[in-house]
């Protein structure tokens, strides 16, 4: 995944999921293509091989378990998604937390397997945390600011500066997303500004009346 990136979590929107959901997702391809930006998406376990071989973007699944192949009903392992052509997997979002043994566990599962990990956190003393994992990527969201109308980079723009700071003393390596309420190319651009390396949204795209416009709108705000 190229920097700096724009992430869609599709969640389990009505239409971010089956064949709407990858009919939105190749849309949104379609568009990252004419306008030159790097996207991915995050899926849901049931799609994901489906929008994986779909799709040329990269695609994350929306969460993994820290077990391994076993007797382990209901749960997802990193061995199921050797062969279905995911690029990584979406961890610790605020709507699927782990528990931080089990998210330590989770990332170096994937690693063995080499997938790449984006996790989230929600403040800049749990991005230390998770830093400290070794995640590919991590992504900052407060969650009182998801799904709102205040991007995170204007309504609490000392949490990203702060995380990129605070992730850059532990491993300069990784680099910082930021999410919550992000909708405009304003809202990136000023994350940029903040040192992030891209943003992670949701309902901003996947909900919008023209997901791919409003994807384009995201886009002004990328170098």
């Amino acid at each position: 995944m190229k920097l700096p990136a724009i992430v869609v979590n599709f969640k389990i929107y009505e239409r971010g999921v089956s064949k709407e959901g990858l009919k939105t997702a190749k849309c949104l391809e379609e568009k990252a293509e004419d306008l030159g930006i790097s996207l991915a998406i995050a899926v849901n376990a049931i799609d994901l091989r489906m929008f994986a071989e779909e799709l040329e973007i990269p695609v994350f699944l929306q969460h993994m378990d820290s077990v391994g192949f076993g007797a382990h009903t209901g749960h997802i392992c990193a061995e199921m998604l050797r062969d279905t052509g995911a690029y990584g997997v979406l961890l610790n979002h605020s709507e699927k937390r782990m528990l931080l043994a089990d998210l330590s566990a989770a990332i170096n599962r994937a690693k063995k397997h080499n997938l790449k990990t984006l996790v989230c956190a929600d403040t800049v003393e749990s991005s230390r945390g998770v830093a400290a994992l070794g995640p590919d990527y991590l992504a900052v969201e407060p969650p009182e600011l998801i799904g709102g109308d205040i991007s995170v980079s204007k309504a609490r723009p000392e949490v990203v500066s702060g995380t990129v700071e605070a992730v850059a003393k532990i491993s300069p390596d990784i680099p910082v997303l930021c999410g919550a309420g992000v909708k405009t190319g304003e809202d990136v651009k000023r994350a940029i500004e903040l040192g992030a390396k891209g943003v992670l949204v949701a309902s901003g795209v996947v909900k919008a009346k023209d997901p791919a416009k409003a994807l384009e709108e995201l886009a002004r705000g990328l170098p």
